[in-house]
């Protein structure tokens, strides 16, 4: 069977929502895909094609891992440790996801599994690709061990798992890839919101060198008491009522204000901005979406509101460039 959990973009609000103000997100036709099956024996498979990871496990060999990454964990809450330290491998993440929710639902494995995942999200861009894949395996294993489907538990055993990944994680990423659609989300709580008519551009500016986690780190340690997120709240609100009215002058004023706030908190590289520059001269808007990066000249996507397509100013960059779709579905099994 098959689960696909979409990925997110992040239209206005990044890093506030950590501060318990509005975050302004989207699920887009971008997507994590886990096939699981039972398999001879009594390991755990997981293959992670987009990394060339594999390997397969005993429940002992899990829980072992879990244990020992919940005290990495405690150890980086303690500032003893960088977020990085915390696994050390990627697999680590999805073991640990599998023997939360296994244990967290006192599912009993009578045979060996395989699980499988594959995205295309770009990772490490802050589009949502961790959360994605974390819930497209947890949906998988649910459903293969016919739990009924409570939202509410898949989006608190992601949000268990994104913790480790990214250390204070907002929950933006996961409510969204789990519901879909478009939503006002503060504090745990969203309100839905219509996906933008408007044709936008995901331009991907590279992989930061900075993670996620590192990211809202350096923002807390310089910005955690500062009045700047009121700022952020009040472009989120207008940006919301520009969703809703359908208007396009003030949606690209909030995500100019928007890049201009994320600049200040120092997460836009300088490469990026100059290309933010030139969008606005011709009459777009940009801003990076999601962590960005607080060393490099990469700042992961970046989000296009524009007439045309930047075609001509993302060769110049040496960006690449797509267009974008909403997805309205959220996280859902696609084969039985």
């Amino acid at each position: 069977m098959k689960a696909i959990a979409p990925g997110k973009l992040i239209l206005s609000g990044e890093h506030a929502a950590v501060y318990g103000r509005p975050a302004l997100a989207m699920a887009i036709d971008r997507s994590a895909v886990s096939t699981i099956h039972a398999e001879p024996g009594n390991r755990v498979s997981i293959d992670l094609q987009d990394l060339n990871e594999k390997d397969s496990f005993t429940l002992r060999t899990l829980r072992d891992v879990k244990s020992r990454v919940f005290r990495n964990y405690q150890l980086f809450l303690q500032g003893d440790l960088g977020i990085r330290e915390v696994l050390y491998k990627p697999i680590e993440l999805f073991e640990y996801a599998f023997i939360t929710v296994l244990d967290g639902l006192h599912l009993k494995l009578t045979d060996g599994l395989s699980i499988q995942t594959r995205s295309n999200i770009p990772i490490g861009c802050g589009m949502g690709s961790s959360a994605a894949t974390i819930l497209s395996t947890l949906r998988a294993v649910g459903h293969y061990f016919r739990v009924e489907f409570r939202p509410d538990w898949y989006y608190r055993y992601s949000m268990e798992v994104e913790k480790i990944q990214h250390g204070y994680p907002s929950g933006v990423d996961s409510f969204i890839s789990l519901h879909g659609g478009c939503a006002l989300f503060q504090n745990g709580a969203a309100s839905s919101v219509p996906l933008p008519r408007s044709t936008l551009y995901l331009v991907n500016t590279g992989r930061p060198d900075t993670t996620t986690g590192e990211c809202v780190q350096r923002v807390k340690q310089q910005f955690g008491e500062d009045t700047i997120w009121n700022d952020f709240e009040a472009v989120t609100l207008s940006m919301k009522e520009g969703f809703i009215n359908r208007n396009d002058e003030v949606i690209r004023d909030a995500i100019r204000e928007n890049h201009r706030l994320l600049t200040r908190l120092g997460v836009t590289p300088e490469p990026v901005q100059a290309f933010i520059r030139e969008v606005e001269a011709q009459g777009g808007a940009a801003k990076t979406s999601g962590a960005g990066a607080v060393q490099g000249n990469q700042g992961g996507a970046v989000l296009v509101v524009a007439d045309e397509p930047p075609v001509d100013l993302c060769k110049r960059h040496g960006y690449s460039m797509t267009a974008l779709r909403g997805d309205p579905l959220g996280t859902r099994i696609i084969e039985e």
